[in-house]
């Protein structure tokens, strides 16, 4: 019987192998942005370069995205239902001066630019810094 996990890959046409399943869980239970080597750390004798995959083939599907909020480490967050990381997609990320943890501002998106003429978007990165409601 598939259960929860197992249906979030296969909806994005990610074949549920044990590594994938655990990193998926990793993200999910974590309600912030996490770097390769803070997903890493959840392991006992895992490759990092097997997490590095894991976490391209779920990019490349849509279902994280990632983050460079700044602090010289990428970071990877679940996407929400439905996103395909298209303009309409992107939302403000919050990067807590005090923890160092980022957060996704699902509700926030990024502001709309009108680019000059001859220049075409194709992603954005919004970073606000601060203090997290936990840090305060």
């Amino acid at each position: 019987m598939k259960n929860d996990v197992d249906n979030k890959l296969e909806q994005k046409n990610i074949k549920p192998t044990a590594m994938r399943k655990l990193v998926y869980e990793v993200l999910d239970k974590n309600k912030k942005a996490l770097s390769l080597y803070e997903i890493e750390q959840q392991f006992d004798n895992v490759d990092r370069s097997t997490i590095f995959r894991t976490l391209k083939t779920f990019q490349d599907n849509y279902l994280i995205h990632s983050i460079d909020d700044g602090t010289g480490a990428v970071k990877y967050a679940l996407c929400d239902e439905g996103c395909t990381c298209a303009p309409d997609d992107l939302h403000v990320h919050f990067l807590c001066n005090k923890c160092g943890q980022t957060h996704c501002l699902r509700d926030m998106p990024v502001p709309k630019m009108d680019l000059p003429d001859g220049f075409s978007f194709e992603s954005a990165n919004f970073v606000v810094k601060g203090i997290c409601p936990d840090c305060k």
